[in-house]
């Protein structure tokens, strides 16, 4: 019965159609939950979205007011579905992860499931196939936990349709079939319906048209079962009649298609009538709210039965247990086997103890290697902040050249901690592999542009080369390309002083959808002897220590691209001989994407517009301090400084900041706690955090918090002021 009422009352919006499936029934208890019935029913019965999100955010109003956490996770999970719906997917991302981060703080339940499942579809919508499967995989895991058999089933329905959107066609339509035969509930009916259409997609594709009608069919018939959806009404004439035409039967491809179009006559009248009457009275909300309430006592019977169930359950595998152990014990005659088993099991218990020594040296080594990177970005902070203060304090000529030689030993130490944290993050299970739009041409030359200077100090001709015939509008992951030919492309200048390097760019093979490409860098400087190509690719690894004296640099260049290139499924290809240079190669598949909009030009505010602003900056770092304030009043702006959360939050209640700075590792309460407990009460103040960034933080998980962006030490002063103004900017416009 729990499962059937939960079938019943959650809403989930599949491939674009809804269908009943939203949460668990409760009491309307207090105005929480009387705003959230309020905003279901305008969404639901009266398709008013406006109305809808107010009484939403009334819901949020409240329970933000009275300390209602669990409630106010319901409300934010309410307005993401909302919003999902109103395909801003952005919104309803950004709601659901508020939704995740009060739901985790408590034993699983199906509203995080919900959660999960509802980014997954977000994701799907953006194409973000990747993270669309994590999320639905995370809703599965929850589902299962709670034996919620038939939410499964829509979640396969989701996966069958990545499936078909990857061109894995057979594993969709195994998955489809799968989802028709184990679907019985009526109040799935819709799901089966949504499954038997992309059944019938999946065989028009294969052109199989008779069995492609046969499903269409199917689905037809099951959805005037289900009283008949409209739209999936609807795509159901509308692809019956495509596939009739394709099939040569005219007759019954034309009557599909006049059903398709008085369909969609009658629709149109239907909504724009219902649009024209009165709200549904208050007599007939009272009855849905006691139909509600009645469902919460059944729902509670139930859970009782349920427990017991489990008791016998569990019983039930003891006494299996306990006859198991006795069969087992009929074997002790036989001394053979019993000395094998035991022989087995110490070499089990010796590799078992040989992988958990190795797995725990490899954890020791990123803990380490991580947060000795993390520590260094504190005190390098300082050193990089006070040399840019004193380069613009216009210092003599004989300080000059100190300063710069400071300001390049900080910016190398931070190139080195940024390598160990990329090396860190590339092994661990934390790195996605993004699918966006970009211009290879546009990429390449961006890249090779960046070493211009650098370029020039070595006197090499840079030769780029790119095949014409290759369509420059790509989708992929423009970031870990970059990295890849930023390191090669460095290498190759950095050894082959005086000399040619060429990057060239070709393509191998091409279809309607995809193309692969090959990629190339080439140098004629001095080159990698035999015996050091097999070793050149590991961490820390240069060749020789005479290399490591005259060039410089960390080793880790070729390190983090060779994981990265099996992240993305390809692998490095090294072709060298001492004294003539290297060949590194690879070759890499991207979908065919489209063209990226022209950027507008950002216009710099004025400087004028951040005289008197002011700022909170929360630090505990003296040096920080100083250094913080001292580049902010630079710029004609007012710093007051807190070196606690605590005090931070009680500052905020009583004054009013134009811009808050807020440091995450506090004394204390940390940045994002103080920034959780001022969003309760201020929700305009830019909130802007500023952290030595680990592997245990991300800018996604900062920001579900109530900051607004994120600063890394250490900070960029360009980067600083860029993002600075921003804020301060805008906080001036909405003022205005």
């Amino acid at each position: 019965m729990i499962k059937r009422l939960f079938i019943l009352f959650l809403f989930v919006t599949i491939n674009g159609y809804t269908q009943s499936v939203y949460k668990d029934a409760g009491k309307i208890n207090d105005s929480t939950d009387y705003y959230l019935e309020i905003g279901l029913f305008n969404k639901e019965a009266k398709k008013s979205y406006t109305k809808a999100i107010l009484y939403t955010e009334k819901a949020i109003e409240y329970a933000k007011a009275n300390n209602l956490d669990n409630k106010l996770a319901d409300c934010y999970l309410q307005l993401a579905t909302i919003f999902y719906e109103l395909e801003k997917n952005d919104l309803a991302i950004d709601y659901y992860i508020r939704a995740i981060s009060i739901y985790s703080k408590r034993e699983p339940n199906s509203n995080i499931a919900l959660s999960y499942y509802g980014l997954g579809k977000c994701y799907l919508k953006k194409n973000n196939i990747s993270n669309a499967e994590i999320y639905f995989e995370k809703a599965t895991v929850i589902y299962k936990k709670l034996n919620f058999l038939e939410a499964i089933e829509l979640i396969n329905l989701q996966k069958a349709i990545i499936k078909k959107e990857k061109g894995k066609i057979d594993e969709a339509s195994t998955i489809l079939k799968g989802v028709v035969e184990n679907i019985s509930d009526d109040a799935l009916l819709s799901t089966k319906t949504e499954a038997y259409i992309q059944l019938g997609e999946i065989e028009i594709f294969k052109k199989n048209y008779p069995q492609a009608i046969n499903y269409l069919n199917l689905a037809n018939q099951t959805n005037e079962t289900n009283n008949n959806d409209f739209q999936l009404t609807k795509r159901i004439y509308k692809l019956l009649s495509s596939t009739y035409e394709k099939n040569k039967n005219i007759s019954s491809s034309n009557l599909y298609l006049k059903k398709y179009a008085d369909l969609t006559d009658s629709i149109g009248k239907y909504y724009n009538s219902y649009v024209a009457e009165n709200t549904v009275d208050k007599i007939q909300f009272d009855k849905q709210l006691k139909t509600i309430e009645q469902l919460d006592k059944e729902k509670k019977s139930q859970q009782k039965t349920l427990r017991f169930s489990k008791l016998i359950s569990i019983l039930s595998i003891a006494l299996i247990s306990i006859l198991s152990l006795l069969s087992l014990s009929l074997y002790k005659n036989n001394k053979i086997r019993i000395s094998t088993n035991k022989l087995l099991k110490e070499k089990n218990r010796e590799l078992t103890i040989e992988k958990d020594k190795a797995e725990r040296a490899s954890k020791a080594r990123a803990d380490f290697l991580s947060t000795v990177s993390h520590e260094l970005r504190t005190p390098l902070n300082a050193i990089n902040g006070i040399t840019y203060l004193l380069l613009q304090e216009k210092p003599k000529a004989s300080q000059l050249n100190y300063l710069k030689s400071l300001e390049f030993s900080g910016n190398y130490l931070l190139n080195f901690i940024n390598d160990i944290l990329e090396i860190n993050r590339l092994e661990s299970d934390k790195v996605v592999i993004e699918k966006i739009n970009f211009n290879l041409s546009e990429l390449t030359e961006n890249i090779v542009t960046s070493f211009k200077e650098f370029i020039h100090e070595n006197n090499i001709k840079c030769h780029l080369d790119i095949d014409k015939s290759i369509d420059f509008n790509l989708k992929g992951d423009p970031t870990k390309l970059s990295q890849i030919l930023i390191n090669l492309l460095n290498n190759a200048i950095k050894f082959s002083k005086n000399g040619d390097v060429w990057c060239t760019i070709k393509k191998r093979e091409e279809t309607s959808e995809n193309v692969t490409l090959y990629f190339e860098i080439k140098d004629n400087g001095i080159g990698i002897p035999k015996d050091k190509q097999d070793a050149i690719f590991d961490s820390f690894s240069q060749g020789s220590v005479e290399i490591n004296r005259t060039y410089g640099g960390t080793g880790l260049g070729l390190s983090i691209v060779k994981k990265i290139l099996e992240l993305m499924g390809s692998e490095i290809h090294l072709h060298s001989e001492s004294g003539k240079g290297s060949t590194f190669s690879f070759e890499l598949q991207f979908e065919k994407g489209i063209a990226n909009k022209v950027k507008e030009e950002v216009i710099k505010p004025s400087q004028s517009l951040l005289t008197d602003k002011k700022v909170l900056l929360v630090e505990d770092n003296k040096i920080n301090q100083m250094i913080t304030q001292k580049m902010l009043e630079k710029r004609g702006i007012s710093c007051n400084i807190i070196d606690n959360g605590e005090d931070a939050i009680e500052d905020v209640k009583i004054n009013n900041y134009d811009l808050i700075l807020m440091d995450v590792h506090l004394p204390g309460i940390n940045g994002t706690e103080a920034t959780s407990e001022i969003r309760k009460f201020n929700t305009c103040t830019p909130i802007v955090a500023l952290t030595a960034i680990s592997l245990n933080e991300n800018r996604e998980m900062l920001l579900s918090y109530g900051m607004n962006e994120v600063i890394t030490k250490p900070f960029e002063p360009e980067h600083f002021y860029t993002i600075v103004t921003k804020y301060l900017t805008s906080t001036e416009q909405s003022n205005s």
